[in-house]
């Protein structure tokens, strides 16, 4: 519904697996790879369930909703949003990449992440209506505040979430996602079918992440307990804090836009905007989402051996970027049919934004693998110089675009400093930690190749036929014959995916 961060949906709790010993570092390269794999074809089934499920929800959301609705929901959303991306101080991803047993450390995170959420939530109640107000918004103030409980909710699952994270066990999350993913879509629904606006879009959200939040602390291999060492503390904050100020930093970079927008075109426009930005991001959910759930705890335990690190590294870009090029790229072609006809006549506003934005989807997705590489290597202050050049750069880019061409030129914006600043930005800091990016390019040839081949057809096809419908079907289909046959000798690369047979 709104952007990533609302919450943690769908981050559960992992079992130990059979003849796995916890934080073993080392081990057989055999077995690491046969569970990233599972795990990661797991996490992509959940997401493909997932994220078809919130397609079909938005799409009977639209039509119910207004513009100024989803406005009101994305006013809320920056609040919350600005302070989840300090929530518990990223001190749980230390349960994800932390050498040896981390059971000790596991009461320390939790009672860290929950009282500075705490914090953060009384911080949010008080100063919701000086932020409502600075974005033109004061209707939000109440919804900013309800919201806000996602704060507690985040922090108190944190750990236990991470445990999931760290055991690889996508497939309990497919379950917990699933349930939440129901509540949600009914309470949203049945809120707007009774007149509710832009408050069945929040209280969806809300009681969708709290039934998460049960089902991982239920599941979890670790039984959620609190407890405090000075020492651990002091390891975790310096672990933690440089990812909490790149995750800030992310923040502005990713609500930028949203404030820019409310503060100068108002909430109709921002309402457009946000269903652009929720479409765009399909590619990101799809694709990146499901890859960071394993990339992280696989990068992590491959960076012992610098070549197998690099070597997955490698790997893991070129099959991404052949996943997400095609689905950035055929949406961008068929834009305006495919708003038409998911939301309706009224959202084609919406469609003069989506091609841009889903140019910034497709650095997104592999700027967010290149980050989870650099945390395995130790690397996180580069992730925060990176996203600082990547702030600096945007606001002067989304003021000028929105004084030039509303909407569509802050999303040029975005597009424009993805592409021009922050691209180079990582392959420099990539380059230094020994990455051969010259390699990389070349294994991409074949997907870069097809996808332009495949562009070119799509377009052509589509000046053939009108309506919505027929434009979409038959401009998708010329597209994706297309590229699939450019990049058919890579079929041994994606079968590689498949699921291993139990260890």
């Amino acid at each position: 519904m709104g952007r990533p961060g609302v919450g943690r949906p769908g981050v559960t709790r992992p079992a130990p697996g059979p003849g796995v010993v916890e934080g073993a570092r080392g081990a057989d390269p055999l077995p690491l790879a046969r569970r990233t794999r599972n795990a990661l074809v797991w996490s992509f089934l959940n997401n493909v369930v997932g994220r078809a499920g919130s397609m079909l929800t938005g799409v009977v959301l639209a039509r119910i909703l207004l513009p100024q609705d989803y406005g009101i929901f994305a006013v809320a959303l920056v609040g919350l949003n600005a302070v989840l991306s300090m929530n518990e101080l990223g001190v749980s991803l230390a349960i994800v990449r932390w050498p040896g047993d981390v059971r000790r450390l596991a009461p320390t995170v939790a009672t860290l992440s929950t009282s500075f959420s705490s914090v953060l939530f009384v911080v949010t109640m008080v100063a919701a209506p000086a932020v409502c107000r600075a974005l033109n918004a004061a209707g939000a103030v109440a919804a900013m505040r309800l919201l806000a409980v996602s704060l507690l909710i985040d922090a108190v699952c944190a750990t236990p979430a991470a445990f999931m994270t760290r055991e690889f066990q996508q497939n309990r999350r497919l379950v917990v996602d699933g349930v939440g993913l129901v509540v949600t879509a009914a309470v949203s629904i049945t809120l707007a079918l009774h007149g509710f606006g832009a408050w069945s879009l929040i209280w969806g959200q809300l009681v969708g992440n709290a039934v998460n939040a049960v089902f991982i602390i239920g599941w979890a291999p670790w039984r959620l307990r609190f407890g405090f060492r000075r020492s651990i503390a002091r390891e975790l904050l310096h672990f933690g804090l440089p990812l909490s100020a790149a995750s800030l930093l992310v923040f502005a970079m990713l609500n930028l836009d949203y404030i820019v927008i409310a503060g100068t075109l108002g909430s109709v426009a921002l309402g457009y905007y946000l269903m652009a930005f929720n479409l765009s991001s399909w590619p990101v959910n799809m694709l990146s989402a499901p890859v960071r759930r394993v990339s992280l705890a696989a990068f992590s335990r491959l960076v012992e051996d610098p070549s197998r690190g690099l070597e997955g590294f490698a790997k893991a870009f070129t099959m991404l970027l052949a996943l997400t090029l095609p689905a950035c790229l055929v949406m961008a072609i068929c834009a305006r049919p495919l708003v038409g006809l998911l939301y309706g006549g009224k959202w084609l506003p919406s469609a003069q934004v989506l091609p841009y934005l889903l140019l910034l989807g497709l650095v997104r997705v592999m700027a967010e693998l290149a980050y989870d590489f650099l945390v395995a290597l130790g690397r996180s202050r580069a992730n925060v110089t990176v996203q600082a050049i990547w702030l600096v750069a945007l606001l002067p880019a989304l003021i000028l675009g929105a004084r030039w061409h509303g909407i569509a030129g802050v999303a040029v914006g975005h597009a424009v400093v993805a592409v021009v600043v922050v691209g180079p930005a990582y392959a420099a800091v990539l380059r230094a930690s020994g990455v051969h990016l010259t390699g990389i390019l070349r294994q991409c040839r074949r997907p870069l190749g097809a996808a332009a081949a495949a562009a070119v057809v799509g377009l052509a096809t589509l000046q053939l036929v009108e309506g919505f419908l027929p434009r979409l079907a038959v401009g998708g289909s010329a597209f994706a014959v297309t590229y699939l046959t450019g990049v058919y000798p890579m079929r041994r690369q994606f079968a590689a995916l498949r699921v291993a047979p139990a260890d």
